[in-house]
């Protein structure tokens, strides 16, 4: 069965054949060692337990080939990634209650802080053990874009994923990669002219406004958390607006931490949950932040905009294990939120950190950041098969049987969690159509000589932004390796490559 008849035939309601068709695209998908890397995502999907390393992948029976064809794919092998995009906007999505797509935002790391031959490595911003502890380690950060569900789910459907480079700018990265989903998504027929905007959902550590602005011409809803020591500016008074000389572009400050600057919330309501009582959200319309001509506003041609918003104070009376939670601060890109809206945005956002249990999900169970590969093509590789993977899975959520332990507690209809679906996947994989080819009888190469030594040792590279600096390097080479750590250590040189996904404990629960 095609992709295109199994979306949108007669037979579009069958989940069997919707999975099928997506594998069949995957497999069109994948180009030099086809074969080979189809089947090591049939092996990560299989596999009874969490994957660790690549060479264990060959030992599973749906893997066909050996650690070296496994290892090989990956190395030399092709991933068509626009047709993969593709496929992947064309999946369904269960709806919100209002028929609006809300996707989420967020940087994820695999850490390679002992790779020094692996190029194009960037400072990952980690938490580490205790309260306030943060590390930079070396790594690669890529950027997700995901499609969030309604309900308390640890379920998301990711749609793009891009790695950071040295050269990248964050900000803009990610305003591509909303861009791309846009358009697939409106290609795919998920979203037409006439529906609700689609909603961007962002933690604290984007550059909401410019997002915004770079943004403007798409039907694309912005929405973010703002540090509690911000200062947004109202639009200028009737006075100041009527005074002579030149004309005000910033009216009075709105300053989070002081209420004497707050004027009347022009929405307010107060919503009752189960995990944080009641929910006391305020909202202040036309808000926007003053822009200076600095750093990515620095080339800005003629005059810097005025970028209006929402901001919306967020205030519960309990958290878990906290009775005092200090509020949190969200801003929208609507300039003018109806109570309604204004209660639709924070709750998006609590949705948004269901973001977190994919990204554990593919780390701790598929093995996203587990193979030691040198070359960041490789990494790209893999990275979307896991991504595949990860999709079957949310098609097959509702054909696999709730096959668990003794003392695991049996799942609801329709509500199995990705580590359950993926324990009965094997049995949904034997009835599936076989795609790849099996292999052809080989031997192994001869390899290098047993005693010889490598007489070309891989090219280290440096961890960082600037890699480059032009200074004259001293004599004691310990003394240069630390000045090259704390350049990069720097305001503006460090943040690109960080984890934008630290938020407050208000947002970790499910409401």
């Amino acid at each position: 069965m095609s992709w295109q008849a199994a979306r949108g035939g007669p037979e579009a309601d069958d989940g069997m054949a919707v999975l099928a068709g997506f594998r069949r695209e995957l497999y069109l998908s994948l180009g030099l060692r086809r074969d080979a890397l189809f089947e090591v995502a049939d092996a990560v999907l299989c596999r009874p337990g969490r994957v660790l390393m690549l060479a264990e992948l060959c030992l599973e029976p749906e893997c066909r080939r050996g650690h070296g064809g496994v290892y090989d794919a990956l190395n030399c092998g092709e991933v068509r990634i626009g047709r993969l995009r593709a496929a992947l906007a064309s999946l369904p999505l269960r709806g919100w209650p209002d028929g609006r797509i809300r996707l989420a935002c967020d940087v994820s790391n695999w850490l390679r802080p002992d790779a020094e031959t692996s190029p194009e490595r960037l400072f990952c911003h980690c938490h580490a053990r205790g309260s306030g502890n943060k590390e930079m380690i070396p790594g690669w950060p890529y950027s997700f874009v995901a499609a969030l569900e309604p309900g308390r789910t640890s379920w998301t459907l990711p749609l793009d994923a891009v790695r950071l480079g040295p050269d990248d700018d964050p900000t803009e990265v990610t305003a591509a990669q909303l861009r791309g989903v846009t358009a697939r998504l409106i290609a795919a027929g998920r979203w037409k002219e006439g529906d609700p905007d689609i909603m961007a959902v962002f933690d604290s550590g984007y550059d909401l406004t410019r997002l915004a602005w770079l943004l403007r011409d798409l039907p694309v809803q912005v929405t973010g958390r703002l540090r509690s020591d911000r200062v947004m500016y109202s639009p200028p008074t009737p006075a100041q607006s009527a005074a002579c000389g030149r004309p005000a572009r910033h009216g009075p400050e709105f300053r989070f931490r002081d209420p004497g600057t707050w004027p009347a919330p022009a929405a307010a309501a107060v919503t009752e949950t189960t995990r944080y009582g009641n929910a006391e959200a305020r909202s202040w319309h036309g808000l926007h932040q003053r822009l200076a001509r600095q750093r990515q506003w620095k080339d800005h041609p003629g005059q810097l905009p005025v970028i209006e918003g929402t901001v919306i104070r967020l205030e519960v009376e309990r958290l878990p294990g906290d009775r005092s939670p200090e509020p949190l601060w969200l801003w929208s890109s609507r300039p003018e939120a109806s109570a309604e809206e204004v209660a639709r945005t924070w709750q998006a956002f609590l949705r948004r950190f269901d973001i977190e249990h994919t990204f554990r999900f593919l780390k701790q169970a598929l093995g996203w950041t587990r193979p030691k590969l040198r070359d960041p093509a490789a990494a790209d590789r893999w990275t979307w098969l896991v991504l595949a993977c990860y999709a079957q899975l949310f098609l097959a959520r509702d054909l696999a049987a709730d096959i668990r332990l003794p003392w695991q507690q049996p799942c609801p209809p329709g509500r199995l969690t990705p580590a359950r679906v993926r324990s009965g996947f094997r049995n949904l994989q034997r009835t599936l159509p076989v795609l790849a080819s099996p292999p052809k009888p080989s031997r192994p190469g001869p390899g290098r000589p047993p005693g010889s030594k490598n007489r070309r040792p891989a090219t280290r590279h440096d961890v960082g932004k600037n890699t480059k600096t032009g200074k004259q390097a001293s004599k004691d080479p310990q003394t240069d390796r630390l000045n090259n750590k704390l350049s990069h250590l720097t305001p503006g040189c460090g943040r690109a490559g960080v984890s934008i996904g630290a938020g407050l404990r208000v947002v970790r629960g499910r409401g």
